[in-house]
C-alpha cells in the first residue's frame, strides 16, 4: 500500500508540474512578454474573472488526481504485458517510432472528438462536462478543468492507444507536453494564429478561435487538433472563418454569461 501511495505521489507531482508548466509558460509568454500583441487579439470582450481562474486551476489539480490513479491501473497493466509500452529504440524500427508521434495525435483526436460529442448529450451533460463549461472566457488555466468523470474518460486513452500500438516512452512522454501545451493554448483567448492559418494547407489544424467558439455556444467545434471531424460530421460552426477573420482583425466578441447553467 505505501509503495502505491509513493508511486501515485510521483505521478501526481509529475503531472502538476506538467500542467503548471505548460498553462504557466503560455500564460506568461501571451500574458506577459506579448501583452500588446494579445491584447489586440483577444476573442471575447469579456475578461476571465480571478475566481473563473480559481476554479479552473482546483477542477485541474483534482483532473490531474484522477489521472494519477488511473496511471495506476496503467502500471499494473503495463505490468501484466496487456500493454505495448516500450523503451528500446532497436525493438522496432525508428521510422515506426518516429510516425507513432503523429499517429497517436491523430487517434487522440478521434477518440476526444466523439466521447466529447457523447458527453454534450443531455442526459451525460450535466455529470461529466458541465464543470468544464463553467469556463464561459477561458484561460490557459482550463486546460484540465474537468469533472472526475470527465477526467476518467480523458486518462484512459493512454492505456486504450498502448493496448492498440506498441508506443515508446519517449513518445508517449513527447505526446503528453504536445497535449498540455496545445490544449492550454487552445483555451487562452488569445487568436495568436496568422490569418494564413485557415487559408491553406495548415487549415486541417484547429485555432484559438475554433475551441473559444465552443465555449461560448456550447454545441458545435468538438475537435482538438484537427478540424476535419467537424467538417465530415458538420459540426463545425458556419461562420467559423468569420469570427477567426474578426479576432485576427481585433473585433472582439461579447458573449452573455446565462444566469444559469443549463446543459444543451
Amino acid at each position: 500500500m505505501n509503495d502505491l501511495l509513493e508511486l501515485w505521489l510521483k505521478v501526481y507531482a509529475f503531472d502538476v508540474s506538467r500542467y503548471v508548466l505548460g498553462a504557466g509558460t503560455v500564460s506568461f509568454v501571451l500574458f506577459v512578454l506579448l501583452r500588446r500583441f494579445s491584447a489586440g487579439r483577444r476573442i471575447q470582450a469579456r475578461t476571465a474573472s480571478v475566481t473563473d481562474i480559481k476554479r479552473e486551476i482546483f477542477y485541474s489539480l483534482t483532473t490531474v488526481g484522477v489521472y494519477a490513479s488511473v496511471a495506476l491501473f496503467t502500471v499494473h497493466l503495463k505490468q501484466s504485458g496487456v500493454l505495448q509500452f516500450y523503451d528500446d529504440w532497436t525493438r522496432y524500427p525508428l521510422v515506426y517510432s518516429a510516425l507513432s508521434l503523429p499517429l497517436v495525435l491523430i487517434l487522440q483526436d478521434t477518440y476526444f472528438y466523439w466521447v466529447h460529442r457523447m458527453m454534450h448529450h443531455r442526459r451525460l451533460f450535466r455529470l461529466f462536462h458541465l464543470a468544464h463549461h463553467r469556463s464561459y472566457t477561458p484561460t490557459p488555466w482550463a486546460a484540465y478543468a474537468f469533472a472526475p468523470g470527465e477526467a476518467i474518460l480523458m486518462a484512459l486513452f493512454v492505456p486504450l492507444v498502448t493496448f492498440l500500438i506498441p508506443v515508446h516512452e519517449v513518445i508517449l512522454f513527447m505526446f503528453l507536453s504536445i497535449m498540455i501545451v496545445r490544449n492550454a493554448m487552445g483555451h487562452s483567448g488569445i487568436e495568436f494564429h496568422h490569418r494564413a492559418w485557415i487559408e491553406g494547407p495548415w487549415d486541417i489544424f484547429t485555432s484559438t478561435t475554433h475551441h473559444d467558439m465552443h465555449h461560448q455556444r456550447v454545441r458545435g467545434n468538438y475537435g482538438l487538433y484537427f478540424t476535419w471531424w467537424d467538417r465530415w460530421m458538420g459540426t463545425e460552426f458556419p461562420d467559423y472563418r468569420e469570427q477567426f477573420y474578426r479576432a485576427v482583425d481585433g473585433e472582439k466578441t461579447i458573449i452573455r454569461v446565462p444566469s444559469r447553467e443549463v446543459a444543451v
